[in-house]
């Protein structure tokens, strides 16, 4: 097994904490979009309490790691790889708890090209452990508000993870699904599951929309965030999401395979 103190080094000489590529700058533009409550930056958590930008900055220092100082304006974000190692041994204690008792689970990204391997690793984990997959609303067209106006996406799963595509053949970039901050593709996911009597899922995992949107609704919900995505913190700071494992969500995806080793077998599952 990947000792703490080897995957600790790892995840700063690989920028998926320490000194990470998002910057200080649009980490800021987010918490201030957050505190004027932009849906943009909500992906799907209505907050209990007003948040205002020094609480953000409150918060997400607390979580993240990230500079306190509201001086600090400008350069590149810092996670504190401690806190991503202790919150990694809370995600995974949470699976392994879902796959003791055989839960029904669903897994989404919105980050595909960056994360779709680490989340089909836990799926195949998870099922054979005995767990169900779910994967309701298969091929579902969603609308979905984006900066160049209202899209409409395809639902599809990949090796039993969730994500969007736009229709048609895939473009460039676009191989493995769309980036997208939306919580209404798990939405119509779970509305889906509930209008055909199935199981609902009892763990929701992946990032953005998904562990936002799935946590507002009362479903248990634990996923990556980086320094520049506040809800999920939020969330999770007010009692709606579980976990939330703060990490740069942009690096390359084979940089994250020892992460994936590391959860497994903290988890107890199988590879």
């Amino acid at each position: 097994m990947l000792s703490s103190s080897v995957l600790r080094a790892y995840l700063v000489a690989a920028r998926i904490a320490g000194n990470v590529a998002t910057s200080r700058e649009a980490s800021l533009r987010s918490y201030r979009l957050f505190a004027a409550r932009d849906p943009r930056v909500l992906i799907g958590i209505d907050p209990e309490r007003t948040w205002r930008q020094p609480d953000l900055i409150g918060l997400m220092a607390d979580r993240c790691g990230v500079s306190a100082d509201p001086r600090c304006v400008s350069g590149q974000d810092v996670i504190d790889p401690g806190r991503t190692m202790a919150a990694l041994d809370a995600f995974a204690d949470r699976l392994g708890a879902a796959a003791e008792r055989r839960a029904p689970v669903l897994l989404g990204t919105g980050h595909p090209d960056r994360l779709l391997g680490f989340y089909a690793a836990l799926a195949d984990a998870l099922s054979a452990a005995g767990c169900t997959v779910l994967t309701p609303a298969q091929g579902r067209c969603v609308d979905i508000t984006t900066r160049f106006g209202l899209r409409t996406y395809n639902l599809e799963y990949v090796r039993g993870v969730a994500l969007v595509r736009p229709p048609g053949p895939p473009g460039p970039g676009c191989a493995t699904g769309a980036h997208s901050h939306s919580p209404l593709p798990v939405r119509t996911v779970l509305a889906a599951a509930a209008e055909a009597g199935g199981p609902l899922p009892e763990l929701v995992i992946g990032d953005h929309g998904w562990v936002c949107g799935a946590g507002q609704l009362g479903f248990e919900a634990i996923g990556l965030a980086d320094t520049d995505d506040p809800a999920l913190f939020v969330g999770e700071a007010e009692g709606r999401v579980s976990v939330v494992v703060p990490l740069d969500d942009g690096v390359r995806s084979d940089y994250y395979l020892p992460l994936t080793r590391y959860v497994l077998n903290r988890a107890c599952l199988s590879q």
